[in-house]
């Protein structure tokens, strides 16, 4: 019997439960690729309620957010969890309280996301996300660390993204009426000068692929669950 050293991924999900299945999916196929044989991932998860969360994110009340996230964080350290993840992007606007009550690493969103795109050799890009990525300073500050700038849709195409997230992909709704409404408020980035579209709703991924773009997507979730991997196995 063959052994491997894996660290244990702790996943802070349920931001919604429709893309923590994809966080789950992803970590073990990519051990899986790695590794072979019948070899999956150490995941330990925590899955929130996300009408709780989403009350205190309209509400504004974020400190209140992140005593909820960062509580988890600390319980799942306590029952082995050498790495954490917050399995949305929204709620990175609290990752350094979710930092500071652990230990061990969190890796953010954001910069796994920035490197991809630097990778890429990309300078500008467009971000789609909530009402609350698009237009808090948190996640493109972030992005721009990494040396890229973001651009955003207009007021009224973020709301149709946003809409879009809350009302349909959060639900498990995936329609091509929303599709091709996505593609088009892309499009306009593109026009714009986004050299890539960050999609940065780990829900967004559910409905949008690089085939409904004429730039490179970047799927956050994707992204950050792999980045979870190689750390695992080092």
């Amino acid at each position: 019997m063959t052994t491997t050293s894996l660290k244990t991924i702790g996943m802070i999900g349920g931001m919604t439960w429709e893309s923590t299945a994809s966080y789950y999916r992803i970590a073990n196929e990519t051990v899986r690729d790695r590794l072979g044989a019948l070899h999956s991932a150490r995941i330990l998860l925590a899955s929130l309620d996300f009408q709780e969360i989403s009350e205190l994110q309209s509400a504004g009340r974020w400190a209140d957010a992140a005593i909820i996230l960062s509580r988890t964080a600390a319980e799942l350290e306590r029952a082995g969890a050498e790495v954490i993840l917050i399995c949305t992007n929204t709620m990175h606007l609290v990752f350094d309280e979710v930092q500071a009550a652990v230990q061990v690493p969190t890796l953010h969103i954001g910069d796994v996301t920035g490197q991809a795109i630097r990778a890429d050799g990309l300078k500008k890009v467009g971000l789609l996300g909530t009402a609350f990525t698009m237009e808090k300073a948190f996640y493109r500050d972030r992005i721009a660390s990494h040396g890229v700038e973001v651009i955003v849709p207009e007021p009224l195409d973020r709301k149709t993204v946003h809409d879009a997230i809350f009302h349909e992909l959060a639900l498990g709704i995936c329609s091509e009426d929303t599709r091709n409404e996505l593609r088009e408020i892309i499009a306009t980035l593109v026009k714009e000068g986004a050299q890539g579209i960050i999609l940065g709703c780990t829900e967004l991924e559910l409905l949008v692929s690089q085939s409904d773009s004429p730039v490179p997507v970047f799927p956050t979730a994707r992204l950050h669950a792999e980045a979870a991997v190689e750390f695992a196995l080092k």
